[in-house]
């Protein structure tokens, strides 16, 4: 009990440190804007991240299941953090980006069904990284007039690729963690 209480101290003083950039960035440049319910929410994600990654790596001795579990957890992080801060499509306010609540859906109800076993995660994986490349598919065919914001549409389907493509890491990586696995779901 004492080395989770160490870990989450761990955690707590990192989640600090990484607060402060937004912090000393807001000194010195406008472009930074973060009101102090910014700094809650997001204080709070990554400080659930790392209770997240404490308590589901603690089920497997296995360093492969455990580096599976954190792409994918920061995967699903970091999709969080750019959707919510400026958004994938257009800007955060573009409607289409609400559909990537659709990969965190599958994540979070693929997770709980597999009961975190390895062969189960990969198959969530999966799905999650098919999901996410589905949304640029789809906002093309619902919403043809859409704005893609700066980057354009090529940029969107390249950063969604990238989000995929951690998904899809990660579900390789507990599909080899499964290998051994006595009850494979």
């Amino acid at each position: 009990m004492q080395n989770i209480t160490k870990r989450l101290i761990v955690w707590a003083v990192v989640v600090a440190l990484i607060l402060l950039v937004p912090l000393v960035a807001m000194q010195f440049t406008e472009e930074v804007d973060w009101d102090p319910f910014d700094f809650v929410l997001m204080g709070a994600v990554m400080f659930g991240v790392g209770l997240a990654y404490e308590l589901i790596v603690r089920r497997s001795e296995k360093t492969v299941y455990r580096v599976a579990f954190g792409v994918g957890l920061a995967g699903a992080f970091l999709l969080f953090w750019v959707n919510g801060a400026v958004g994938i499509i257009g800007n955060e306010g573009q409607p289409a980006n609400l559909m990537y609540g659709a990969v965190f859906a599958v994540g979070l109800v693929g997770s709980i069904m597999a009961r975190f076993k390895s062969r189960g995660m990969a198959r969530t994986l999966f799905a999650a990284a098919l999901v996410q490349f589905l949304v640029p598919i789809i906002t093309l065919i619902v919403w043809p007039q859409v704005s893609w914001g700066g980057t354009g549409i090529v940029g969107v389907f390249v950063l969604n690729a990238f989000f995929a493509m951690l998904f899809v890491v990660s579900a390789m990586l507990f599909r080899r963690a499964s290998i051994s696995e006595p009850n494979r779901f």
